[in-house]
């Protein structure tokens, strides 16, 4: 339901002036061109593409370089880096500014997946201050005109905490924006994202926007975010699984009045969402049978609540054309309506607090010692893309 409230103030990051607040988090094998084609036709806001591994980009894997094309109806562009290498991460933000390939860069310090984190990356990398600091001012450097912002955690786990001096190194590194997921490495994606860190970042960095990121479901979400953290934007994961309709919501919620009529999210609505975004699947992958593999995996999470049998969910995960895909989504009762609480609340895999999977002895100084050179630089020999 739609707040009364006055929307908030324009978002502007860099030359970027947004018509909502809002920014699609990347997803890994999620906000590939396709679904952020999809997301943008509903709404407005900033869609940021798959993490892309710098050393990849910066040897040309053409994995990655398909990643990183987007199609001409997207604009602004946007391609979130990972990397921890301050030479590496420069050259890659040199291709895309002078490729052309996007108009806007983030970088990603808040990955919390072991097989990045182990090796000193993502959520980890922060706890290395000047390592940190290195990466963000050359990139900075390198993106001249094109704002860089970035996004983190809140730090490895509530015991080495580090948001609020790298939202400082960052701003004054130069960035047009810094984000924070409000949770840490350890918590993964369980329990409640910790707003008030949110609240104290804003307090911390005063001249650059500040977005925040967790446990936004709804855009009564969004507006409450904030409202109570005083932050500039969000940032939306998880929430838009299978709700690509979300950024209108957001749109009309936050935004300037651009956003499309509130939607009647009945089962034939969420039904035609599917099967376009399964049609854009196929135009990204140029292949049907792949875009259509691809597709299954949102399947639980389009019909989550809704009137749809096990068994027809179970081949609707192992369609293989778009002509099957037609013919089952014909024997649902397309009249069937929203299904309210039901269909609401969080998606996607929260999982349970752990300890992060880090290189040996990397909590025990700040500084980059001998054993955190060799698990970084064995990071650097990822170039499998994305």
């Amino acid at each position: 339901m739609s707040s009364t409230l006055a929307p908030p103030a324009p978002l502007r990051i860099g030359p970027i002036a947004l018509d909502a607040p809002v920014v699609l988090a990347p997803m890994a094998g999620i906000t590939n061109t396709a679904f952020r084609r999809l997301c943008r036709e509903y709404g407005a806001g900033l869609y940021v593409s798959e993490m892309i591994t710098t050393r990849a980009l910066v040897e040309r894997n053409a994995t990655t370089m398909r990643l990183i094309r987007h199609h001409e109806s997207e604009t602004p562009r946007s391609i979130q880096l990972y990397g921890v290498d301050p030479a590496t991460v420069e050259a890659a933000v040199r291709i895309i500014v002078d490729e052309d390939h996007a108009d806007h860069v983030d970088l990603n310090f808040g990955c919390p997946v072991p097989k990045v984190t182990r090796k000193g990356g993502g959520a980890a990398l922060p706890w290395k201050t000047e390592l940190f600091r290195e990466i963000v001012e050359r990139a900075a450097k390198a993106a001249g005109d094109i704002p860089l912002t970035v996004k983190m955690r809140k730090g490895i786990d509530s015991d080495h905490l580090t948001y609020l001096e790298a939202g400082r190194i960052a701003e004054g590194a130069g960035v047009a924006a810094v984000a924070l997921h409000a949770r840490t490495a350890s918590e993964f994606y369980s329990g409640h994202a910790d707003w008030s860190a949110i609240a104290k970042l804003k307090e911390t960095v005063t001249g650059v926007p500040v977005l925040g990121n967790g446990d936004i479901w709804s855009a009564d979400d969004a507006r409450r975010m904030m409202t109570e953290t005083g932050c500039d934007g969000v940032v939306v994961g998880r929430g838009c699984l299978g709700r690509p309709w979300l950024f209108g919501d957001l749109a009309r919620e936050l935004g300037t009045g651009h956003g499309a009529p509130p939607v009647d999210a009945t089962l034939g609505f969420v039904a035609a969402a599917f099967r376009r975004h399964a049609e854009l699947l196929v135009e990204f992958f140029e292949d049907e049978d792949r875009g259509c593999r691809d597709i299954r995996k949102h399947v639980a999470w389009y019909f989550k609540g809704y009137p749809v049998g096990g068994d027809l969910r179970a081949r609707l995960a192992t369609v293989s054309s778009l002509v099957e895909i037609d013919e089952l989504l014909a024997t649902l009762d397309l009249d069937a309506p929203y299904p309210g609480a039901a269909a609401e609340g969080q998606r996607g895999r929260a999982g349970t607090p752990k300890r992060p999977a880090l290189p040996e002895g990397w909590l025990d100084s700040r500084e980059i010692g001998q054993a955190a050179s060799t698990a970084l630089a064995d990071a650097e020999l990822d170039t499998s893309g994305g």
